[in-house]
């Protein structure tokens, strides 16, 4: 499973990167949303972990140039920003599902699998080739 995380903060991804490999997730990382918004578009990732306070473009705007071209990509917003009024702005967006920080890691490895899961993903099956 291929991830995207757009994270400005260098010690977070720094320190979640390796968790989110163990997990089994191959992770690419943009620390802007400029870079974030074209790899969203260009690269297959099977979710993304989006900061909103990214520098060059915000990642809410990141998010609303995705949807307006219709690019579907299942989206975890990651963000400090975390009051009711501002997970409803990420929802309307387009996020699909919506973590404020602090966060325990262990619950945005289960929001990640889920979303991975909802959106057709491989997590947790099993390949098999004949018998």
């Amino acid at each position: 499973m291929r991830i995207l995380f757009a994270e400005d903060d260098a010690e977070l991804r720094a320190r979640l990167t390796p968790d989110l490999k163990a997990a089994g997730f191959a992770v690419d990382r943009a620390d802007n949303g400029v870079d974030a918004e074209f790899m969203g578009d260009e690269v297959q990732y099977d979710a993304v972990i989006l900061y909103l306070g990214l520098p060059q473009r915000a990642g809410l705007e990141v998010l609303r140039n995705w949807r307006a071209r219709g690019n579907r990509l299942p989206v975890l917003v990651l963000t400090a920003r975390d009051a009711w009024y501002e997970k409803v702005e990420g929802f309307k967006a387009g996020a699909d599902d919506y973590l404020g920080k602090p966060f325990h890691v262990e619950e945005l490895l289960a929001r990640l699998k889920a979303l991975v899961r909802r959106g057709g993903g491989q997590e947790g099956s099993r390949l098999q080739v004949a018998d």
